[in-house]
């Protein structure tokens, strides 16, 4: 997602989504998606150019080889399995999905692909955690990037204007409690949501961290 954050400057209709759907062993499935499709117009042209507000903008063949890598490295993680990538780029959506083991296997093939450059030193990788004894799940607390946003210019700023970040956690066991009511509770108590402006996330407004017990 990073490397698309050049085509990105001069749009800020995007969303990422981030999902887990957790079996009560630990196991269970996880996906990521970067959704630009309502700028894709836009985007479309910027993608010709060779530079915006001068930053190189990424060709397709970059873009491609930099997600498959991305791809190879998940493939290669203890406990990560099934690891699926897609790419339209004429809607500008890509995808990453995969199986994992324990949910902390998705951490640590963060971190392989921090190691390897494929995504930044500023991106947290230590995000989930699971008690499956103590029957929780956490969303872990992550670094504030407030301090890089003010550094950037207004244009550069402007791409998060209309951006969203949703989170999807679903689960077989039933959720008792949750540390963070910002969340939504769907009926049957095995899902919660988090569905906010990007810009609050990064200004604190709204927290990411959040830890679910069950029943």
């Amino acid at each position: 997602m990073l490397l698309l954050l050049p085509l990105l400057l001069l749009t800020s209709c995007f969303d990422i989504l981030e999902k887990a759907n957790v079996k009560a062993d630990g196991s269970g499935e996880y996906t990521i998606i970067l959704n630009a499709s309502k700028s894709k117009t836009r985007l479309a042209s910027i993608s010709k150019m060779e530079t915006i507000n001068g930053k190189k903008v990424p060709k397709r063949p970059e873009i491609e080889a930099k997600i498959n890598e991305a791809a190879r490295i998940f493939r290669a993680m203890p406990g990560l399995s099934n690891v699926k990538t897609s790419m339209d780029f004429d809607n500008y959506i890509i995808k990453l999905s995969c199986t994992f083991k324990r949910i902390e296997n998705i951490n640590a093939g963060l971190e392989q692909l921090k190691a390897k450059n494929i995504i930044g030193k500023m991106v947290p990788t230590q995000i989930y955690s699971q008690n499956i004894a103590g029957k929780s799940f956490t969303r872990n607390k992550i670094n504030t990037f407030r301090s890089n946003y003010d550094k950037m210019s207004k244009t550069d700023k402007e791409i998060f204007n209309d951006a969203r970040y949703i989170s999807v956690l679903q689960f077989e066991s039933s959720v008792k409690s949750q540390t963070n009511n910002a969340y939504s509770l769907s009926p049957n108590r095995k899902a919660v949501k988090l569905e906010v402006p990007v810009l609050d996330l990064i200004l604190q407004k709204k927290l990411l961290q959040n830890t679910i017990f069950f029943q």
